[in-house]
């Protein structure tokens, strides 16, 4: 069986290209960690860059993008049940399965062999938990998580106040109702993270904001309302769609929704290299290679440099 590779890094790096340009040459699939590219129609703000999966000609076989629909809420339990499916299904078919993403607890969740039980919801805690600010929310998960020693739901993917509501009732259920929980399989892994200097990072991340902006992704919201999605639900997934439904919206200006996003994006980032080193710290090994090559060959150059290292083959 082919040991599975692990392609991350924050956003802005270049994971999708790398990861894609890897398939090519090692006859893999890809298999996404990304919390919002599983929305269907969610494309622009997401990221998705599905030209990214056809490579001299050749398309990329993926898997986890576009499996649900907006507005509904996709948890990490569900993305467990789904990655094993989709990664049995490639190595069955003796394929290289390749795992890239940037959403820390989808990862380590399945790097990690987390145990996961379906959490159900609990409506008397919401309603408790209801009117109260992010800053809030987020004392109280750092409480709990002290309470249940728990790795799960770090700032990077609890940035609104819906997701803080949903993973404090998690880990309520978890203290108050003890279950049997659902064993996952230990999947090796080579795991690569690809570093890029900060201050490119930042360059490269406002560039990409301008360039979503220009193509179109204050309509992709519209479109989205306009289906029946309501604004909340879609505030719900943080980031672009945050921001740029509350510009849509009204509530706030075109360049006051540009500002903010662009701080919280910088500062998604930040939070996501925090939850890899985090990872280190937790005993998963990541092999860091520099991601910033010249723009001619960058991607070339990376995928060689990860096909020489020992640790593929081995």
């Amino acid at each position: 069986m082919k040991k599975l590779i692990t392609i991350l890094g924050p956003t802005a790096c270049g994971k999708t290209s790398v990861a894609t340009a890897l398939a090519a040459r090692t006859d893999g699939e890809i298999l996404s960690a990304d919390s919002r590219q599983v929305y269907r129609r969610m494309d622009i703000g997401t990221g998705k860059d599905l030209d990214d999966y056809i490579v001299d000609g050749q398309t990329i076989p993926y898997h986890l993008i576009d499996i649900c629909e907006p507005g509904t809420k996709y948890n990490l339990f569900q993305y467990q049940q789904d990655f094993l499916k989709a990664y049995n299904d490639i190595v069955g078919r003796q394929k290289q399965p390749i795992l890239c993403g940037g959403t820390g607890l989808y990862l380590e969740a399945v790097l990690g062999g987390y145990a996961l039980s379906p959490v159900p919801q609990n409506p008397e805690l919401r309603q408790q938990l209801e009117g109260k600010s992010l800053e809030e929310l987020t004392q109280m998960l750092v409480e709990l998580k002290a309470k249940t020693g728990s790795t799960m739901h770090n700032q990077t993917d609890v940035d609104t106040a819906q997701r803080a509501i949903r993973a404090i009732e998690i880990e309520t259920f978890n203290l108050l109702s003890p279950t049997p929980q659902r064993p996952f399989p230990n999947i090796p892994s080579v795991i690569i993270g690809l570093h890029i200097e900060r201050e490119l990072r930042r360059q490269r991340i406002t560039q990409r904001l301008k360039a979503r902006l220009d193509g179109g992704m204050a309509d992709e919201v519209r479109q989205l309302l306009d289906s029946g999605i309501a604004a909340d639900d879609l505030i719900y997934y943080g980031l672009e769609y945050k921001y740029v439904t509350e510009y849509v919206i009204g509530r706030i200006s075109y360049d006051e929704m540009f500002a903010r996003l662009e701080i919280a994006i910088h500062q998604f980032a930040k939070r996501q290299m925090t939850w890899f080193r985090g990872m280190e710290r937790r005993g998963f090994k990541i092999h860091w290679i520099e991601a910033a090559r010249q723009p001619d060959r960058q991607t070339t150059a990376v995928v060689d440099e990860i096909l020489n290292m020992q640790i593929i083959s081995s």
